[in-house]
């Protein structure tokens, strides 16, 4: 059996003459957390359309567990979990009701509703009525049902965007316990920090092409720069801030000349985000 759960081979999607992905091609590790990052409209949702299923390429094809997509939709469509940005519950059902009858679609007979109800901190909430769940509660159920039968490979589409901070938290902590049980996740976000909070390895996909593909920390290691920050005191009292670039050769002399000609109050490094090294690659921001 391959190492990769998903395989994707110079996928290419066309919306008329926009080419919406371009050539894309990467490989996603069996229990690896990849993130697909970059801004609206950059062929984040259509390449995950192609890998689900859902859009059948122009070109190119999509492998999910050794088996084409395209080809064997429904064997793979047994086997993943989705979730997308848009909620698409039953809302006149409670949530209890919701898993039940999704349940039954995968086959699954022994659910434990409840329990899965609970991991997704909606306990309590069981037999309400759908209709009446926040933005966040709608969220963290439909993470829940794409767990129902425990799939191989998970793809979240923008899973915590807008959501309160409790809301997120337990999303990321989900995210992190189904990679501990062995599945695959693909996480497509435009936030920077939860992707490098989260991920393995995070691509960077722009205008249909993926423009790189690392861990963090080595992106950070070939496109950022780490510098100190430092407030000092004026004469005047006023405060002012000094950024001394690391890893030059005048970095120990400038770190010398701030202590000994500065009145330093706070001093801390900084190294490059996420958002900036996409920024420094691509162009272009995140909006």
């Amino acid at each position: 059996m391959s190492e990769y759960a998903i395989v994707a081979e110079n996928l290419t999607y066309r919306y008329g003459e926009l080419v919406a992905v371009d050539d894309v091609s990467f490989g996603v590790a069996q229990g690896e957390i990849l993130g697909f990052l970059g801004p609206n409209g950059a062929g984040k949702t259509t390449t995950v359309r192609m890998l689900t299923g859902q859009s059948r390429p122009h070109e190119g094809r999509a492998l999910l567990l050794g088996l084409d997509v395209a080809r064997h939709t429904s064997a793979v469509q047994a086997q993943i979990g989705v979730c997308f940005e848009v909620a698409n519950l039953y809302e006149q059902m409670s949530a209890a009701e919701n898993l039940a009858l999704f349940a039954q679609l995968y086959a699954v007979r022994d659910l434990d509703v409840d329990a899965l109800l609970r991991r997704v901190g909606l306990a309590g909430r069981e037999r309400d009525r759908v209709g009446g769940y926040s933005k966040g509660m709608k969220q963290r159920l439909m993470v829940a049902r794409a767990l129902i039968h425990q799939p191989r490979i998970l793809f979240l589409d923008e899973p915590t965007e807008g959501l309160d901070p409790v809301s997120a938290e337990a999303i990321r902590n989900l995210v992190l316990e189904e990679r501990e049980r062995g599945a695959t996740v693909f996480l497509t976000t435009h936030d920077m920090l939860e992707a490098e909070r989260l991920c393995d390895r995070v691509a960077f996909i722009n205008q249909g092409r993926i423009a790189a593909l690392d861990t963090p920390h080595s992106l950070k290691q070939r496109y950022g720069t780490r510098l100190v920050e430092a407030q000092v005191a004026t004469e005047t009292g006023a405060l002012e801030t000094r950024e001394i670039m690391l890893d030059e050769p005048e970095t120990p002399g400038a770190l010398q000349s701030l202590f000994s000609q500065e009145q330093v109050v706070t001093i801390h490094s900084r190294e490059a985000s996420l958002e900036d090294i996409f920024i420094r690659i691509t162009g272009r921001g995140l909006s």
